[in-house]
């Protein structure tokens, strides 16, 4: 499901533009990462939070 709330997010920013998704901890970080990137998206970065969530940034791509 968090692929799925992504992903409209996604759809609703304009080329360029940076997404910050904050998720739980477990197999969502892993594969949101590697499902963006297969749909032509830039993932900056993932970085562990204090809280035990993680941060993913990603940049929209030209689609």
């Amino acid at each position: 499901m968090t692929f799925v709330k992504t992903k409209a997010a996604m759809e609703e920013i304009e080329a360029g533009r940076i997404l910050k998704i904050k998720m739980n901890e477990g197999e969502p970080v892993e594969n949101i990462p590697r499902s963006l990137k297969e749909e032509g998206h830039m993932v900056i970065g993932v970085e562990r939070n204090n809280d035990g969530t993680f941060t993913i940034l990603v940049k929209k791509g030209d689609l």
